[in-house]
């Protein structure tokens, strides 16, 4: 009985992890396309998380279930049960399992923050990734056969950085290429070239988030924030503000392009030779609109000036 009982447990572990591992590559699906080297490493720790919660999910939901089918009370049963005090052994066993997922879940995550290289705010100064800090893969992704979920990470990254300026403001993104002195609304970055980004604010918190990236980063008054990252895809994507900034916040967002080194050089060739001119400014454009109509004594923050850039998307 002892063995049978052992045998059916293990069966339903073995059902379980199966199922779990399933709906864990499944958590693939729910994200968009995975166009940074940190995409696939926070997918792949999402992937683990949701996997642990499912085989945790199932078995306890399963538990459940199975007692109050099998093990309920007769009906008109009153008694009391079986007066239980106490079971060091199985108390010892459910307070060791949680302390050591907690350790695992945090470790595992401490890896893959360390891969993927970010840096925090640093006062008055930018220091970047210390040598010999492991960061997220260039392997690009095949266009044509796209495999989620697997690829190369923790190589460090040989390929030229591209530093580039960003610029938050209620409620506009410009961006500036310090070597050829280009500013833009629309973000341009080479594929499979590590993309270090000096990232200022004019004036409240704005959070850098491009959810196809899976990097976002609060850009913090007075304060100079480094952010880096790979992209790893061509194609057009979006930067989103992640913060409340205001009321115009949601017009806050700019185009991310992806593109080859070659289209790359001859957009900045391009830009560089356009005439600077003042960039489209939704959020002035609806004050505009609405200041006409609001009623008299409301507040609203009076957006800044649209800015003068060579490219504006």
């Amino acid at each position: 009985m002892k063995i049978r009982n052992i045998l059916i447990l293990s069966a339903i572990a073995i059902a379980l992890t199966a199922v779990s591992l399933w709906i864990g590559q499944w958590t693939y699906s729910w994200m968009p396309p995975q166009a940074a080297a940190e995409s696939r490493l926070v997918d792949k720790l999402f992937s683990f998380l949701i996997t642990l919660g499912a085989f945790i999910f199932l078995g306890v939901t399963g538990t459940l279930i199975y007692s109050a089918i099998f093990h309920r009370a007769e009906q008109y049963d009153t008694s009391d049960g079986p007066p239980i005090e106490g079971n060091i052994t199985l108390e010892i066993v459910w307070t060791t399992i949680p302390v050591l997922l907690v350790f695992w879940i945090a470790t595992y995550s401490y890896q893959i923050y360390e891969q993927m290289g970010i840096q925090g705010p640093m006062e008055a100064m930018h220091i970047h990734i210390p040598i010999g800090m492991r960061s997220a893969s260039a392997a690009p992704i095949n266009e044509d056969t796209e495999t989620r979920g697997h690829g190369d990470e923790g190589n460090v990254n040989i390929l030229p950085f591209e530093d580039i300026e960003v610029n938050a403001k209620q409620w506009a993104w410009v961006f500036r290429y310090p070597k050829t002195g280009i500013t833009s609304t629309e973000l341009h970055l080479p594929v499979n070239h590590r993309i270090r980004l000096a990232m200022q604010s004019e004036d409240v918190l704005h959070g850098f988030y491009i959810p196809a990236f899976r990097v976002k980063q609060d850009i913090i008054p007075n304060r100079n924030i480094d952010f880096e990252f790979t992209p790893i895809r061509i194609g057009k994507y979006e930067l989103t503000d992640s913060e409340f900034s205001g009321t115009y916040f949601a017009t806050m967002r700019a185009n991310v392009v992806v593109e080859s080194p070659e289209d790359y050089k001859k957009w900045l060739h391009q830009a560089a030779n356009r005439k600077p001119c003042t960039a489209n400014n939704q959020a002035a454009s609806e004050y505009a609109q609405e200041s006409k109509e609001l009623i008299k004594g409301w507040v609203t923050v009076t957006p800044a000036q649209a800015p003068v850039v060579n490219y504006s998307n």
